[in-house]
């Protein structure tokens, strides 16, 4: 049974939520102001949060880049703001997916399920992806790049994941939906372009002409195999 950590200051909304969630076989427990968040985190030790923006105390954005140095599990935002800005900036902040208020059960259900079977499947494999210094354990979700761990969020470790098990080799960005989001793309969507831009600057590419994440204009993007000496 996963467990969710649902921060959200409407009352009725969080138990409405929490009530279908916990018929859909999730354990929650809420909280309705952003100042204990970080402590229930580290108490609770959940599968997954779910962070409203507008939090009493703390906000969610800061509630995100506070956690994300210890917790690795999916991030996901409400947010009753239907902006670029608001989904940009969660997005550089490690979230890894928002849905817009106000929420559809079944759309929340299949978002935290989707994010969930991106973490849980890596942990019954022991193998590891190795392009010259570039090595990704997919045991226990790490990368390290020339012997120094890259700390990446769990859809930019992902994401990595996906490109490099496919290095050589143009990704669509429908099939990095599919596979990484777990949803169709929409073409409109851009936060593989803003995650992929959090990469490069991880992992030391050139940012203006990447050589190891590659921009493949109209077709996708492309790890490359031999740029990580």
């Amino acid at each position: 049974m996963a467990k969710v950590l649902l921060v959200e200051d409407d009352v009725k909304l969080a138990e409405l939520t929490a009530k279908f969630l916990i018929h859909n076989g999730f354990e929650v427990v809420q909280l309705h102001n952003g100042i204990n968040a970080i402590k229930a985190i580290e108490a609770e030790k959940p599968d997954i949060l779910i962070l409203d923006i507008m939090l009493p105390g703390l906000d969610g954005f800061s509630i995100c880049k506070a956690a994300r140095s210890e917790f690795k599990g999916p991030i996901l935002f409400l947010t009753a703001k239907d902006s670029d800005f608001d989904h940009v900036k969660g997005l550089e902040i490690g979230a890894d997916d928002y849905i817009i208020k106000p929420v559809e059960p079944y759309v929340l259900l299949a978002r935290l399920n989707a994010l969930l079977r991106r973490t849980q499947s890596e942990q019954v494999q022991s193998d590891s992806i190795v392009l010259g210094k570039l090595r990704i354990n997919k045991s226990d979700r790490k990368v390290y790049l020339s012997n120094h761990e890259v700390e990446l969020t769990s859809y930019e470790f992902d994401l990595l994941k996906t490109l490099a098990g496919h290095a050589g080799e143009t990704l669509s960005r429908d099939y990095i939906y599919k596979h990484v989001v777990g949803r169709e793309y929409d073409g409109l969507d851009r936060s593989v372009d803003v995650r992929i831009s959090r990469l490069r600057k991880k992992l030391g590419d050139n940012l203006e002409q990447p050589a190891r994440l590659i921009t493949v204009w109209g077709k996708g993007y492309l790890c490359s195999k031999s740029a990580w000496d």
